[in-house]
């Protein structure tokens, strides 16, 4: 969906979507805009601040509400703290006129780079196989096929020749207890992230989070021991390693800290490595 109030813009940014396959829709004032959201649900929005009804960040605090669209603002405005403000509420990203759209269409590409949330998977059933015990190494495919075989059985030779490997013999390197793979659950503390589900909750209450900050936090959650710089969070969540970008990373990850209660100097999840960029506290130390 196209926000503008100046038909000459609605037709650039449509014709210009329309080049990249997309289906599309306009509105010019902020009411029609959330009516037209509510009714087609756009995976896109492109969101101008001056609408004669409703300014566009007010546009886009009540679009977060039911609408979990990717929302790119475009204004004439110079003044930063608009764009800090949009970008605090929910917006993607942020264009300023006058643009090209070589300029829209490379913004959009990296916006959609980013992963859509997907629904919960339903539980898988449990087999009786899956409570046995069964020999290391073994899949958990092998241990169904396979149900007579029991930890310390010997594992049949390769067709190849190779020697049989006898369980036990060397120990098997110890999982990561703050992963759970089966279920894409990762688990820092008394922070638990929901991979595949994309949900978020802390000492039991699901935070709300909006989709680039749930993005933030799965990077720095599946990855605690890593220092990530601004340039490496920006190519994994947006998509992009423009440096005068890197902003972008500053006021979302102050965004989630706040959510997670993080505050003063000492953060109790997400640290600031002086002059290279962020990474989780130890978890440890957040329990």
């Amino acid at each position: 969906m196209v926000i503008d109030d100046d038909a000459d813009i609605r037709l650039l940014i449509r014709r210009t979507l329309e080049m990249q396959g997309f289906a599309v829709s306009e509105a010019g004032t902020g009411a029609e805009a959330l009516l037209g959201i509510q009714e087609y649900g756009p995976d896109l929005v492109t969101l101008d601040l001056n609408l004669p009804d409703l300014d566009g960040v007010e546009v886009c605090r009540r679009l977060r509400k039911f609408s979990d669209a990717y929302v790119i603002m475009i204004t004439a405005r110079g003044d930063e703290i608009d764009e800090l403000m949009g970008l605090e509420i929910g917006a993607d990203d942020f264009i300023s006129k006058p643009f090209s759209p070589r300029t829209v269409q490379a913004r959009i590409t990296a916006v959609l780079r980013r992963h859509r949330p997907t629904p919960q998977r339903p539980t898988p059933q449990r087999r009786a196989s899956d409570f046995m015990p069964r020999a290391a190494g073994a899949t958990p495919d092998e241990a169904h096929h396979n149900p007579g075989r029991r930890a310390g059985d010997v594992a049949p030779a390769a067709a190849s020749g190779a020697p049989a490997v006898v369980s036990g013999a060397a120990a098997a390197p110890e999982p990561d207890p703050r992963r759970d793979e089966a279920d894409g659950v990762v688990r820092h503390g008394p922070l638990v992230v929901e991979v595949e589900g994309r949900t978020a909750s802390l000492d039991g209450t699901e935070l709300v989070l909006t989709r680039t900050e749930f993005d933030l936090l799965e990077a720095l959650a599946c990855a605690p021991r890593r220092v990530w710089t601004r340039k490496a969070l920006l190519t994994k969540v947006w998509g992009t390693e423009w440096p005068m970008d890197e902003h972008l990373v500053e006021v979302h990850i102050g965004n989630l800290r706040k959510k997670l209660g993080d505050k003063g100097r000492e953060p109790r999840f997400i640290r600031t490595v002086r002059g290279v960029g962020y990474r989780m506290a130890p978890a440890e130390a957040v329990g």
